[in-house]
């Protein structure tokens, strides 16, 4: 009996990329029930069913790019856990997020951030990919493993699998998990198990090594995000 106790255990401490969640060590960032601990523009951010949802219409529009800010941490190495799910609201067929970590907040005044951004999109290629937001663009695209040197010149070193092939592993329109992992000069990022992108980041006055944790909602035609049980743990 011990033993199937242990099994079970060990199996509801594991996420669904493999790795250890030791949920005592997390912390939730959300309490599900209002935005406690987060900064944003009120008419675009609100909370309903135990999720965080973005959402733009024409008669609330984004002006531009803005964020709801995670104002209880600003962590340097850190793991994080989330599900999202995107779906546009117009014929157009945009949605647009991401979840910015590592970054600075550039204009107080309608919640716009820079950095980082784990991306994602109701579309078919960037979901997974690393991009510096009013930054350097795209630091890795889907299956990609890249060095960022000293002096700015990007490497791609190896790879996960094709931009097609790993795109299969994302429910459209439905739940996804993506964990964040920044330690160092390295940044991982894994949806539903499987490793998107790997950066090593080097780049002297460029590389960021700790900032806010922000949600995005793009500016364009109407669309929706939903965010929920997300958790951070410090690393050491």
């Amino acid at each position: 009996m011990k033993k199937l106790i242990l099994v079970a255990g060990l199996i509801l401490g594991l996420s669904q990329t493999g790795l250890p969640l030791q949920a005592a060590e997390f912390t939730n960032m959300f309490n599900g029930t209002d935005l406690t601990g987060w900064e944003g523009a009120t008419n675009l951010w609100s909370v309903k069913d135990g999720e965080i949802i973005g959402q733009t219409s024409p008669e609330s529009p984004a002006k531009e790019n803005t964020f709801l800010i995670y104002t209880n941490n600003n962590p340097a190495d850190f793991e994080m856990h989330c599900m999202f799910r995107i779906s546009p609201q117009s014929k157009e067929g945009f949605a647009n997020s991401g979840i910015q970590y590592r970054s600075r907040v550039v204009k107080p005044s309608y919640w716009v951030v820079a950095g980082y951004q784990a991306d994602m999109e109701a579309g078919p290629n960037y979901t997974g990919q690393l991009y510096e937001e009013k930054g350097r663009g795209f630091l890795a695209m889907r299956g990609q493993k890249t060095v960022i040197h000293p002096d700015g010149k990007k490497d791609i070193v190896g790879s996960f699998g094709t931009l097609e092939e790993l795109g299969k592993e994302i429910h459209k329109g439905d739940w996804n998990e993506y964990v964040i992992i920044a330690q160092g000069d390295h940044l991982q990022q894994f949806i539903n198990g499987k490793q998107m992108i790997d950066v090593v980041d080097d780049q002297k006055g460029r590389a960021a090594t700790y900032g806010v944790i922000a949600l995005q909602l793009h500016a364009g035609p109407p669309m929706k995000v939903e965010y929920k049980d997300l958790r951070l743990k410090e690393l050491k």
